[in-house]
């Protein structure tokens, strides 16, 4: 996991366990040959900690998939998705990894597919499952960053508070409509879950009453990724809650009390 108090400049300090989810990344040499050469905003030792950074997603639909996308062709070398649910007709509407031939399959596996054909460079392991309890807790303490890319409220209190005990930064996100959040929550912040409840039983959001358009998953998304990045590369990340209104183009920073 990440020394929060020590990121800026430096690389993380753990290594990878033998024989743990997140595998080594494949080739570093291919790292700097033309696959990344619109990557020019960051050095050399940038897009090094990129490859060796380990990043946990947790859920893989409308905002997991564009994540998942967007990290693995910055070069994020190694990624654990998991995700226990299928696609269905409603998911064509915003959901990137979700096509027709795929509709009925695991999100996790269209993962791995889509992955493969992106950036077979880098390691990453699908879990075809819902992840909670021990099997959470195991995967956030090798994890240097954990999204929270669920769609309900039922489980993001208990991955948040995996990602404090494992002394891991989450970014989460959630959507309505054309309306959104995106939150950098660090060990011993209260973070979201803390305001949002625990929702219903059926694990469902407000979205699931107001929906969920294409541009507002995708803003989300590239939000939470862009954050990503700036955490495994020691760049300053958004502080608190960031409130996103796309019918107004209204953007609203808020700080954690």
């Amino acid at each position: 996991m990440l020394n929060m108090q020590e990121t800026e400049g430096k690389t993380p300090e753990r290594r990878l366990p033998p024989g743990g989810p997140f595998r080594p990344y494949r080739s570093e040499a291919a790292m700097f040959a033309e696959r990344y050469k619109r990557n020019c905003l960051l050095s050399e030792t940038e897009q090094m900690r990129l490859a060796e950074g380990r990043v946990l997603i947790v859920g893989l639909g409308g905002l997991g998939g564009h994540v998942l996308d967007m990290l693995a062709r910055m070069g994020v070398g190694r990624i654990v998705g998991a995700d226990g649910d299928v696609f269905e007709p409603s998911n064509l509407n915003r959901q990137l990894l979700c096509t027709e031939k795929r509709l009925g399959m695991n999100k996790a596996e269209a993962a791995r597919l889509h992955v493969a054909e992106v950036n077979s460079e880098i390691a990453f392991t699908a879990i075809p499952r819902f992840v909670r309890g021990p099997e959470l807790e195991a995967l956030a303490q090798e994890a240097d960053v954990i999204v929270d890319a669920l769609g309900g409220l039922r489980d993001r209190a208990a991955l948040q508070s995996a990602a404090a005990r494992a002394g891991a930064p989450l970014v989460s996100a959630g959507i309505s409509g054309l309306t959104g959040w995106m939150a950098v929550v660090l060990p011993g912040e209260e973070g979201p879950a803390a305001y949002l409840g625990a929702g219903d039983e059926g694990g469902g959001g407000v979205e699931e009453k107001e929906g969920n358009l294409a541009p507002t998953a995708a803003l989300a998304a590239a939000l939470q990724a862009a954050e990503v990045l700036k955490l495994l590369t020691g760049k300053p990340h958004q502080k608190g809650l960031l409130l996103f209104d796309l019918a107004e183009n209204v953007f609203a920073p808020l700080e954690w009390n």
